[in-house]
């Protein structure tokens, strides 16, 4: 049955460039060279019997998963130098573009080399275009932002959430722990620091109670 359907619609291809398409008498050989050939090829390689499966695509770590632009929430400025940056960034990391973020986050590093937010999104688009993992160049970017404002909330809360991301559970409890102790109880990003920390060490479980120090 499959085959009927390949046949009529190579018989409607040819009877639409003959004679819709006011194929010239000349032309007309090779296409229809061309498209027989192509019917040879599937009839060699092709199989349409088989059932269709389609690919799920892989789970990521509930709580892990939304968007950069999402997650600054109160870390970084709306306003000023870096945002204009930041939102371009942002355009090419939603459409996948994550060499083109990092680059166009260089460029306003050059002109602000101090701002804490634009090393943090440098960082965090270096994260992207590595698949996801916390590599040696974005790992220096959220160093050098710290550098800048070593209050600043940001680059611990990135960095854990990259080395989460790239697997290292015990190194992003270990930073994110020392963020949390550090957050007045007002801050806006307290709440979603909170539940990603329980979800680290609900994950951690005997692993991490194994490591904490005993009583006397």
């Amino acid at each position: 049955m499959t085959w009927l359907w390949v046949m009529l619609a190579a018989l409607l291809t040819i009877g639409g460039l003959f004679w819709l398409g006011r194929l010239p008498a000349a032309a007309r050989p090779l296409a229809g060279a061309a498209i027989m050939l192509g019917l040879a090829g599937y009839a060699l390689q092709g199989s349409p019997s088989l059932p269709g499966k389609p690919i799920a695509a892989p789970e990521e770590p509930e709580g892990f998963g939304e968007a950069i632009a999402d997650q600054r929430q109160g870390m970084a400025e709306r306003f000023g130098p870096a945002a204009q940056w930041l939102g371009m960034s942002d355009g090419f990391m939603r459409t996948g573009k994550t060499e083109l973020a990092a680059q166009t986050l260089e460029k306003g590093l050059e002109k602000y080399p101090d701002n804490v937010d634009l090393w943090v999104g440098l960082g965090n688009a270096l994260v992207a275009h590595g698949g996801g993992a916390m590599s040696p160049a974005a790992a220096l970017a959220f160093d050098e932002a710290a550098k800048r404002d070593p209050a600043h909330p940001a680059p611990p809360f990135f960095a854990g959430l990259a080395l989460a991301q790239g697997g290292d559970l015990k190194g992003a409890e270990a930073v994110w722990s020392e963020l949390l102790a550090r957050s007045p109880a007002d801050a806006p990003w307290r709440g979603d620091l909170e539940m990603r920390l329980a979800q680290l060490r609900q994950a951690l479980g005997p692993q991490l109670s194994a490591e904490a120090p005993k009583e006397p």
